[in-house]
């Protein structure tokens, strides 16, 4: 059994159901706050599963995933037995759906509104509006959770990975415009307050696994798919090709 997949343990409580908040407020980024490009890591088995840990540690006691099974997860080589002593509460069985333990309406009267199913987030969103987003939270001390950020302003959501990325702030400068005389409030960069656990390095390759199992999860099948895909343009290639010979050799002794 893998080292990581003995260490699993979901996280519960009060406390942890404010941290996994659903963000409130726009979907689109901030204007002028470019994405960063996600790294590809969907062919890479240990970011996917380092991805299942982060997913369930820090998003699955709030946000469900209930177009996804548990089972889903031995595509990624996590065994059954792995999934039954590790990934599942007492009353789950591998062929349940990610479901979370909170109501609806609970989600609702708590937060405002019920945390969004993660299933197709990524296909949503995108990878690299989650990757930038993960990596873009700031405290905030006029935002009810303390956090905001860059990529989502206004976000209910507190940085659940505050703990392994740090805590930082957020410095912006007043710009104004020579030719319109406006003055715009702009972003210029981040500064650390506290370090976390992680380096910058380790966690930004951290947040790059969780956003490839998120966009794995989307659509497990999507590897599948596209190997299929290429047979079947191979398949109609070569039967284009016969039928094109066979077409010549019928007509030409059609005067």
């Amino acid at each position: 059994m893998k080292t990581w997949l003995r260490k699993l343990a979901r996280i519960g409580g009060a406390s942890v159901a404010l941290t996994l908040a659903v963000a409130m407020g726009p979907a689109q980024a901030e204007e002028g706050f470019a994405l960063d490009r996600a790294p590809n890591n969907m062919h890479d088995i240990a970011s996917l599963q380092h991805g299942a840990q982060l997913f369930v540690n820090y998003c699955l006691n709030c946000h469900s995933a209930n177009l996804v099974r548990y089972s889903a997860l031995e595509q990624i080589g996590i065994s059954q037995k792995e999934i039954e002593q590790n990934l599942l509460f007492t009353t789950d069985k591998v062929g349940n759906t990610m479901s979370v333990a909170m109501r609806p309406d609970d989600a609702k009267t708590w937060f405002g509104v019920t945390p969004p199913d993660l299933s197709v987030e990524a296909r949503a969103r995108g990878s690299d509006w989650l990757y930038t987003y993960l990596r873009s939270f700031y405290r905030d001390d006029t935002r009810p959770t303390g956090w905001n950020n860059m990529v989502f302003p206004n976000v209910g959501m507190p940085n659940v990975l505050w703990q392994l990325q740090g805590v930082r702030t957020a410095k912006f400068d007043d710009v104004k415009d020579p030719e319109t005389g406006q003055t715009t409030h702009e972003f210029q960069r981040f500064e650390t307050v506290k370090p976390g656990t992680m380096s910058r390095v380790d966690y930004d390759s951290a947040v790059a696994d969780l956003v490839a199992y998120l966009t794995w999860m989307s659509e497990p099948t999507q590897q599948t798919r596209r190997q299929l895909g290429v047979f079947v343009l191979i398949f109609l290639g070569v039967l284009t090709f016969f039928a094109w010979r066979l077409n010549a050799a019928y007509w030409k002794d059609v005067q």
